[in-house]
């Protein structure tokens, strides 16, 4: 039985996350989709990345040594991992940092982060 709980629990995270009913419907639009909800200040967004972020990703996000480059991606991209490191899940080489990082951030830290790095390395 403990052989399966990993598929069961990443069947379970990939429902939740593409939005599949447990019955096979297919997603709908959500009109609280995170985009449209989700409006982070991105001027507190850069004053947040620059206490803690910038040492690793550098200046605007763009990546620093075997820090990646985290500026330029859609909001929903960022605000979905950070949010799954906050939950404590590994997703890459550097999670046990992340993790770590991403646990005392809050929703709207979150939001600002990503409205700032979205844009960032423009």
């Amino acid at each position: 039985m403990s052989t399966r709980l990993p598929g069961i629990v990443l069947s379970l995270l990939l429902l939740g996350m593409y939005g599949y009913a447990i019955g096979g419907d297919t997603p709908t639009e959500d009109v609280n989709s995170t985009e449209e909800v989700v409006t982070g200040n991105s001027e507190a967004g850069e004053q947040r990345y620059n206490q803690t972020c910038k040492n690793c990703h550098g200046a605007a996000g763009k990546g620093v040594a075997s820090y990646p480059k985290v500026s330029g991606q859609e909001i929903p991209y960022t605000i979905s991992k950070l949010e799954t490191y906050r939950e404590g899940i590994k997703i890459g080489p550097n999670s046990s940092l992340m993790i770590m990082m991403a646990k005392p951030l809050t929703d709207e830290e979150i939001a600002n982060l990503a409205a700032y790095l979205k844009d960032a390395d423009n």
